[in-house]
Formats: C-alpha cells, sequence, structure tokens
C-alpha cells in the first residue's frame, strides 16, 4: 500500500488528509483503529526514538508521546517497589518491554493523558493488558503477539489505534515538508548518538559511571525527538521530566525540573498515603495527586467536591516538608539539545538534584556555566552536537 487516507489533518477543517509514499510501499500497517494525523507524526517521532534507545543501550525500550514530543521514555531497567506504586502497576507481572512503558508513562502522567505509545520490541501480552487500563490513543510497535492484539482490539469499544511498522524500514536520506506552500528540504538527522559523544568531559569532576552513561543517552536520544527548545532530566534509565518547544532555554530547564521535581514529591510516604474512594477514575486519581502535590492545595482542600475522593481528609503537605523531601533527590542527569547560555540553567538543575549534565557546548559563556558546574561538584560532557527538531 503507497498512501493511506485520514479522516483529517491536524484540525477538522484541514481536509483532504492522507499520508503517502511517492516511491515504494509504505512502512506502516494498520491492525485496528483508524490513525490520524497527529497519531501517525507521534507514530514516526517515536518509532525512531524507541528504536535508538535500543541500539544505543542494547535494552528494550519504549516511549509516551503527546504533539510529537515525548511526555516520557525509558529502557528496561529494574523497577523498585516504590516506582511500581507511583506508577500504579504494583498488581500487574511486568514483562521487560512492559516495565519501560510504565516507566515512560510514569514519568508524567498528567502530560501522558491519551498519549500515543511506541515499543522497541514486539508488544506482548502484559504490554497490551497495561495498555488497556490507560487512556491512550494508540501504539506502534513492530510486531504484536496473537494475545495482544486480541486485549488492544477491546480498548476504546473496539476502536483503539494498532499501527505495526516495518522494523528494518529505512527511510530515504532526503527529507521535505511544505509551509505555507513553499518545500523545504533537508538532509535527515541521521547522527548518531552513543558514548564517543561524551569523551569531552569539561569539568573538574571527571568520574562518569556507566550508568550515567546511560542515563545521558536515553536523555539525548529523547531530545532528538523533542521539539526545540528542549531539556530532559533522567534518572536509572527514564525520564523524569522533559521540557518542550519553549522559545527560552531556562524555562525548559524550569519546566522539566519542576516535573522531575513532581516526580520525585509522589514517591514520598505522604503521598504513597493517600487513601482513595472505591472506583475513583485513573484520571480523577492523577489529577487529584497533582494537586495534592501544588501549591494550589490548600486552596483546594476548601472544595468539597475534590474532598469526596478522598476516603479520608489528608493532612496538607506542607511547603517545609517537600522541600526537604526534594534536597533528597540525586543522582540526576540533565540533557540539553543546544547549549547553556548562563549558568542559570545549571543553578535550576541543581535544585533538582542534577549531578551529571550532557550538552553541545558552544556558547560564549561556556566558561561561566563550567564554573557553575564545579561550584557543584557536577561532572559535564560537552558532545560537540546541536539536536534541534521541528
Amino acid at each position: 500500500m503507497r498512501e493511506l487516507e485520514l479522516k483529517y489533518g491536524c484540525n477538522p477543517n484541514q481536509k483532504p488528509s492522507k499520508i503517502f509514499m511517492k516511491e515504494g510501499e509504505l512502512p506502516v500497517k494498520v491492525l485496528n483503529g483508524r490513525p490520524g494525523y497527529i497519531n501517525f507524526l507521534d507514530a514516526l517521532n517515536s518509532w525512531q526514538l524507541v528504536k535508538e534507545l535500543k541500539q544505543a543501550t542494547g535494552l528494550p525500550a519504549a516511549a509516551s508521546f503527546k504533539h510529537v514530543s515525548p511526555a516520557g521514555a525509558a529502557v528496561a531497567v529494574p523497577m523498585s517497589e516504590t516506582l511500581k506504586k507511583i506508577y500504579f502497576v504494583d498488581d500487574l507481572e511486568l514483562s521487560p518491554i512492559a516495565s519501560a512503558y510504565a516507566m515512560a508513562r510514569g514519568a508524567d502522567r498528567m502530560s501522558s493523558y491519551g498519549d500515543w505509545a511506541a515499543l522497541s520490541d514486539v508488544c506482548d501480552a502484559q504490554t497490551a493488558t497495561l495498555l488497556k487500563r490507560e487512556v491512550s490513543d494508540g501504539i506502534i510497535a513492530p510486531g504484536y503477539t496473537k494475545e495482544a492484539l486480541e486485549i488492544l482490539k477491546t480498548k476504546r469499544k473496539g476502536s483503539y489505534n494498532v499501527v505495526e511498522i516495518d522494523p528494518e524500514y529505512q527511510p530515504a536520506p532526503i527529507e521535505h515538508k511544505d509551509v505555507f506552500g513553499v518545500t523545504f528540504e533537508q538532509g535527515r538527522n541521521n547522527f548518531k548518538i552513543d558514548e564517543s559523544l561524551l569523551q569531552n568531559i569539561v569539568t573538574k569532576n571527571q568520574e562518569l559511571s556507566d550508568a550515567a552513561k546511560r542515563d545521558m543517552m536515553v536523555a539525548l536520544i529523547t531530545l532528538k525527538y523533542t521539539q526545540s527548545n528542549s531539556v530532559c532530566y533522567v534518572k536509572d534509565g527514564k525520564t523524569i521530566g522533559v521540557g518542550a518547544g519553549q522559545q527560552s532555554r531556562i524555562h525548559c530547564t524550569r519546566l522539566a525540573g519542576n516535573k522531575a521535581d513532581t516526580w520525585w514529591l509522589r514517591q514520598n510516604p505522604k503521598v504513597l498515603a493517600l487513601s482513595f474512594v472505591d472506583g475513583i477514575r485513573r484520571p480523577d486519581r492523577d489529577n487529584t495527586i497533582d494537586v495534592y502535590i501544588s501549591d494550589e492545595y490548600d486552596d483546594v482542600l476548601r472544595d468539597g467536591e475534590w474532598q469526596q475522593r478522598f476516603k479520608t481528609r489528608p493532612e496538607p503537605f506542607t511547603a517545609e516538608e517537600k522541600k526537604e523531601w526534594l534536597k533528597k533527590l540525586s543522582g540526576v542527569t540533565l540533557g540539553s539539545d543546544a547549549f547553556f547560555p548562563f549558568g542559570d540553567n545549571i543553578e535550576r538543575a541543581h535544585k533538582s538534584g542534577v549531578q551529571y549534565v550532557a550538552q553541545p557546548g558552544g556558547s560564549i559563556r561556556d566558561d561561566h556555566v563550567i564554573s557553575t558546574c564545579d561550584k557543584y561538584g557536577m561532572v559535564m560532557a560537552f558532545t560537540g552536537m546541536r539536536l534541534f527538531h521541528h
């Protein structure tokens, strides 16, 4: 099949709409549902991300995409019991690829609501079972077991989007897109991200562990498929905060850092102890947790509708308690798709436990950024490669 008609483009008024190949066959098959224009943008970008993560780390990889940027990405590493609880998978037996998706989605559950899932490996029944109970628009993978496909076909009253991609497909080296009737042409970003990029360590601290190198790979490959400007925080093989599409890099760093802080705060005993009423919808529970952690909680606490979500009224999570808990977050890796122009980015990153930094370098203020890293004993590698994605 060389072309596939879509319902509409980015918006309902944008018709006609289709995906097609000028030469050869489409590398994707729709096994269920009717994916749309944005669905396929998410699918093709997220597939590239997980494929490259698998190639770089040798581990199964997964991503959770929304509006052509990852809400989260992860490789299959062991999960603690606490992480299983905050990802709401402590009642499931998970395969490596299912674990990777649980961690990718758990990075930012608010943003992953209605996501597009991507898997580097064949989707198995455990991953399908996990997906079935989450609010998700679709999935792309190189294959599906028979049981997994049967499970996914029951989701969303049978309309869940299931796409299979040819894992051997290689796109043309030159790509095009039209903007306002003008065709743009460029070479594909085939730049390979591997550990050879991390040799130029510019800080006084030169100790870069294997785990930190892996996390830098996760950060940089995630950034390669995140709308720029973009910054990514990673810990133990998984993103914990992604800041995408901001005009200012410090705003990216703050946005992603705030998400990383929320990820960590969710592991506080007070949050883990929240007791919800039976039958609460998963999105309502996630939203309530987010508000409980936020500075809005004291105001929302007065709202009876919110209180009805709890079996017992929870104690407030005070600003001082949050501050003390955040001090315990450490060993985080920070990646940036372009150079940090000022040391303020490093100052903000330090507040979220960042110890390792990977960025291209090349700012006229590199010396200031390096000295700020040195102040906190961080390790920073200059990769020399910008990773803008638009």
